[in-house]
């Protein structure tokens, strides 16, 4: 459901189930720098290194520049970033990690990049793979993209999880790719083109059939 474009496909509100894709707002700052500061040993091996501490780089303090550098990109069009919060459909939502797209490049490449990241007492539970196939049926949909591309470390199993869970083919291979956690970092490319789940019906039905034979 688009929410007073100023872009292709941002802002916008993505659900299934309990699990909602929303703009971020100033009042998040408390939950945001919660989460964040819990989690320091689950994200800090795979985020770029920040400048000053982790503690000063995730306080509510610095969650002020966050939310005006997210709404900024997602004003201009190169990013849809979107808290992850779980909700009962009421007014009770918990914050509980973070998808984007960014570098998006629309004419004739169409295409952006897939980052994502959940709390670390919530991973393994299929939010991560339904927050990533939401926001692929949209960049897909609304959003008028082409190629969706994930990059993540090889050590980082479970991110590599949640892109091949869904079928994201693997591309490539990318020496020294991104300064990551102190050094530069490998990384392996994955990718999916709006063609290869178009027959399906898109990426969130396959999920939930992957679920369902699972069950």
């Amino acid at each position: 459901m688009l929410t007073g474009t100023l872009q292709p496909g941002w802002p916008a509100q993505l659900r299934d189930g309990p699990v909602l894709l929303r703009p971020y707002r100033r009042r998040d700052a408390a939950q945001w720098s919660a989460v964040r500061l819990a989690n320091r040993a689950w994200l800090a091996p795979w985020e770029p290194t920040p400048l000053g501490s982790w503690e000063e780089f995730n306080s509510r303090q610095a969650y002020r520049w966050v939310y005006r550098d997210l709404r900024r990109l997602g004003r201009n069009g190169s990013a849809m970033p979107f808290a992850i919060v779980l909700t009962d459909g009421g007014r009770t939502e918990r914050y509980v990690g973070h998808i984007s797209l960014s570098n998006i490049t629309r004419r004739a490449f169409g295409s952006a990049f897939a980052g994502y990241w959940v709390d670390g007492a919530f991973a393994g539970r299929g939010i991560m793979p339904t927050a990533l196939a939401l926001l692929v049926d949209h960049a897909f949909g609304a959003g008028g993209l082409h190629r969706v591309e994930v990059n993540v470390r090889p050590e980082n199993r479970a991110s590599r999880r949640v892109a091949e869970k869904l079928g994201f083919r693997e591309e490539g291979f990318h020496p020294r790719y991104m300064f990551i956690d102190g050094a530069w970092r490998d990384h392996i490319g994955y990718a999916l083109t709006a063609e290869d789940v178009a027959a399906e019906g898109g990426l969130l039905a396959r999920w939930h059939r992957l679920q369902r034979a699972r069950a």
